[in-house]
């Protein structure tokens, strides 16, 4: 019932605060004809209008309680120096005010005005009427029937504010998800704009140099340039397989009847890389130190990738054709480098228009696994991309072959 009443008080503030108004007319009305044989008060007609005049002030109760406290006060305190009886009835707008007070300000304004109403009442009470055996009924009634509002009052502010509360989390939670399902939207383009350009762009290269050889070659040393071609027919074979199979991710459902894909590449197709390099006119030595270790897939695939990033690079500038491949492994981290000989000038990658994303790729790819990369002309002349990488990421969230697609194919 009382949830009731306070919808309907929402929905229709102003005939809520009318029917309140009359409501507190009737009980002191019907307070003023409350007495004991020690009050005796006043029967003249001219007390109706004070009455009537703090019934009407509980109208603006709501919008300004502190107000219509003090005007509520000081006529519940006329009415009891003339000898009333401070009951409940009679103390009704004055009830209303502190109910109204308590509920739209803090607790210490609170406190200071229910305070101060409680002693100016007392006080005139005791004053409009001699002691005799109502004086439990003017102290300690008094300062009870006044608690009371005061109560309810701080009850309704504090569940109005965990209702708020409440609201305000729930917008946040919901606006939270909203910025993390666009936060992962944009990191899983992010992620397969690195993955197809990885895949496309070595190859591309590739296939652009084979060509540009085989072209050149064609009129001298046909044989060659027969080979030439068939390696260039493998090139465009790989990227397309590479291409099907990023993009086959993105079409993958699942479910039983899921197609298998082909698993992510790794350090172990880098005699693969190394001869498509070759056939495209880039001489490419590696060099394994210390004892292989096993390596998580993300790790695999991100020192697959930066290896061959680099050698994309290698084949489209490096002067002298040729690339050191090193890989280091440590007791926690392998040290993977890709250097070349050719001059500092010549070797550094040139600006593209809108900017390169390689070399960018290479880094986010070593730090989603908890490695770092740094790339650029050696001051011994050439061009080096280094990096260092953990044998496992530091966590199993930090491992790119949980949550990514192509690492569980």
């Amino acid at each position: 019932m009382t949830s009731i009443l306070e919808r309907y008080a929402e929905r229709r503030p102003r005939a809520a605060d009318v029917a309140t108004a009359v409501a507190v007319c009737v009980c002191t009305l019907l307070g003023a004809q409350i007495s004991t044989s020690e009050s005796t008060p006043p029967h003249a007609l001219w007390p109706a209008w004070i009455l009537v005049a703090s019934s009407a002030a509980v109208l603006g109760s709501r919008s300004h309680p502190r107000a219509t406290l003090a005007v509520t006060t000081a006529a519940a305190a006329a009415l009891t120096a003339l000898g009333y009886l401070p009951s409940p009835l009679l103390l009704a707008p004055v009830m209303t005010a502190l109910y109204w007070l308590a509920a739209r300000t803090d607790s210490r304004t609170t406190g200071i005005y229910a305070a101060a109403t409680v002693t100016v009442l007392m006080a005139t009470s005791l004053a409009g009427a001699p002691l005799g055996d109502d004086l439990i009924l003017r102290t300690a009634g008094t300062v009870l029937w006044l608690l009371l509002p005061v109560s309810l009052g701080g009850r309704s502010r504090f569940r109005r504010a965990y209702l708020e509360s409440v609201q305000a989390r729930a917008a946040h939670a919901e606006r939270t998800r909203e910025e993390e399902a666009r936060l992962r939207v944009a990191e899983e383009r992010l992620r397969i704009a690195r993955e197809l350009h990885d895949a496309v762009a070595h190859h591309m290269a590739v296939a652009h140099a084979q060509a540009g050889t085989a072209a050149h070659l064609a009129e001298t040393h046909p044989e060659q340039t027969r080979k030439i071609l068939a390696d260039l027919v493998g090139t465009t074979t790989s990227a397309l397989l590479e291409l099907r199979a990023t993009v086959g991710v993105l079409r993958r459902t699942a479910g039983p009847d899921t197609d298998p894909l082909e698993p992510a590449p790794g350090l172990d197709r880098l005699p693969d890389l190394v001869a498509s390099c070759a056939s495209a006119g880039l001489t490419v030595t590696v060099a394994t130190e210390g004892p292989a270790r096993p390596l998580s897939p993300g790790v695999d695939l991100t020192a697959y990738r930066i290896i061959q990033e680099a050698l994309t690079n290698a084949t489209k500038h490096a002067p002298d054709h040729t690339a050191l491949v090193r890989l280091h492994y440590d007791t926690a981290r392998l040290l993977v480098s890709v250097t070349n000989d050719g001059a500092a000038h010549e070797t550094a990658v040139p600006p593209v228009p809108g900017g390169g994303y390689g070399l960018m790729g290479m880094r986010e790819r070593a730090h989603s696994v908890g490695g770092d990369l740094r790339a650029g002309p050696r001051p011994e002349g050439g061009f080096e991309v280094a990096a260092v990488l953990p044998l496992r990421p530091r966590t199993a969230a930090d491992d790119p072959a949980g949550p990514r697609p192509e690492e569980s194919r």
